[in-house]
């Protein structure tokens, strides 16, 4: 590590005693705890962070949350966030989108947003006759999976990750997407001197593969900046590739594209780390697994790939000395979520489970979490179907009902059957192949519903009550 790098940790690592102190000051009066939630590409961020919060301020459908459901909550409502600099989710917005008459899916967040939810709650057991109602915080920060997938090029360099992100593109299900790329990459010398010119189009060439990647349903996609730039598009530090190894003289394209690589780290990389991630004491991971496997084999390896690399940025090993130390906040509770339960009968549910559980096992095995509490479930965090049965050759089937995109056409469908058993699948996905034997499973887009809601209740769901639960119930006791 650069000397300048360990520098730049010492001064983080400092900053957040400080304010932890401050922390642990105002935690002891009212309770705060931060909610990190993040997902790969169409996992439905932005329809969980809504539909929780709605589900959190009316609780009717939220049995599963003990403290709802023994009525210790006296009282939730949002309130404005202490960190006035920071932009806010536009909950309001999101549900005026769920709740109009021609309802529609919101559209997904692109950047870091917060949002408080704040809470009355009785305390429960013997404490409760020794003291009133307390204040507690629900911080809820927002930010793109793909930025996630970027923490663990903190302990890459540019030639290493070159080597992966070169050997990645060769697998069979990214390989159509980055031929445009590869032949730009053809007749470039790293070792040539800097071309500006050269620079531009070898980094427009791999945003574009990593953006055609993306439309394809994949999900191990870094720099994340190279798909979300914002306000650095056309920077120095959004302006690199990976190179094929070999020297790299002093002046030469590879020597400024290792500067460019360190340059992403400082300027996009670390500011997310120590103002965001570093800071959060809960994870939810949201993840298409029905998406992954509507794409395909290979996009499931591709899922299961991506999956790794996020469990890379829990791993204890990476804080620095100081912060550990100091007591650096650590993520002690993680959920890793499959989304669009809604889209397969109920009976398929445990089968969605096991293969979330299937892709993240050894990534889990290697991320050691050293304590963290971790849980696999499927989900829906908007109900969008109803069930119900159809009998074919004998056999019961379950459907599902509902508006499919995009025209609106009411319909009962049966995607297919999930794999029986999960390895199996994941064996073949690794084995190259580029089509399921037996036709797959289809997961067709449905609609956003049309909600309606006895006063008291939040948006139908599934599941996500015990979500909150595994998140939040033991900071809501």
């Amino acid at each position: 590590m650069r000397i300048a790098d360990i520098a730049a940790d010492i001064v983080d690592d400092i900053t957040r005693m400080a304010e932890g102190v401050q922390d642990q000051a105002s935690q002891m009066f009212e309770p705060t705890l931060r909610l990190g939630v993040t997902g790969l590409s169409r996992a439905g961020k932005t329809v969980f962070i809504a539909s929780l919060v709605a589900n959190l301020l009316d609780r009717g459908r939220m049995t599963g949350l003990v403290a709802a459901a023994e009525g210790r909550i006296e009282a939730a409502a949002l309130r404005p966030h202490p960190d006035r600099s920071a932009p806010r989710f536009e909950w309001e917005a999101h549900m005026d989108a769920l709740r109009a008459k021609d309802p529609h899916w919101p559209e997904g967040t692109r950047h870091v947003s917060r949002l408080r939810i704040s809470f009355r709650v009785r305390p429960s057991g013997w404490f409760s006759g020794l003291s009133g109602p307390r204040a507690v915080h629900l911080d809820i920060v927002d930010y793109p999976g793909e930025w996630l997938l970027d923490l663990p090029l903190m302990n890459q360099r540019f030639p290493d990750w070159s080597t992966r992100a070169l050997g990645d593109a060769e697998a069979p299900v990214r390989a159509p997407h980055a031929a445009g790329w590869r032949a730009a990459l053809a007749g470039v010398d790293p070792a040539a001197p800097y071309d500006e010119a050269a620079a531009q189009h070898l980094a427009q060439a791999f945003a574009g593969y990593l953006k055609a990647a993306k439309t394809a349903g994949l999900s191990g996609l870094a720099p994340g900046r190279f798909l979300m730039p914002g306000d650095l598009e056309g920077s120095p530090a959004l302006t690199f590739a990976p190179l094929p190894g070999g020297r790299a003289p002093r002046g030469s394209l590879a020597a400024e594209f290792d500067k460019r690589f360190e340059a992403y780290k400082s300027a996009v990389i670390r500011p997310f780390f120590a103002d965001h991630f570093a800071r959060l004491d809960r994870q939810v991971v949201l993840v298409d697994v029905l998406g992954a496997l509507d794409a395909g084999p290979g996009a499931l390896e591709d899922l299961r790939q991506a999956l790794g690399r996020i469990l890379e940025a829990f791993r204890p090993g990476d804080a620095s000395w100081l912060a550990r130390m100091l007591g650096a906040r650590r993520i002690d509770r993680i959920l890793f979520a499959a989304t669009k339960a809604d889209h397969i009968h109920h009976s398929q549910h445990d089968r969605l489970t096991g293969m979330l559980s299937e892709l993240l096992r050894e990534g889990a095995t290697r991320a050691a979490f050293s304590g963290a509490k971790t849980a696999s479930m499927a989900i829906a965090s908007l109900r969008a179907t109803t069930e119900t049965e159809t009998t074919r050759d004998g056999r019961t089937i379950g459907l599902v009902r509902g508006r499919l995109m995009p025209d609106g056409r009411e319909a009962a469908v049966h995607p297919g059957d999930l794999p029986e058993n999960p390895a199996d699948a994941l064996a073949l996905a690794r084995s190259g192949a580029l089509e399921w034997p037996d036709g797959g499973f289809r997961a067709p887009p449905f609609q956003a519903p049309r909600l309606t809601a006895r006063p008291g209740e939040g948006p139908p769901h599934i599941r996500l009550d015990r979500a909150a639960q595994f998140l939040l119930g033991d900071f809501l006791q």
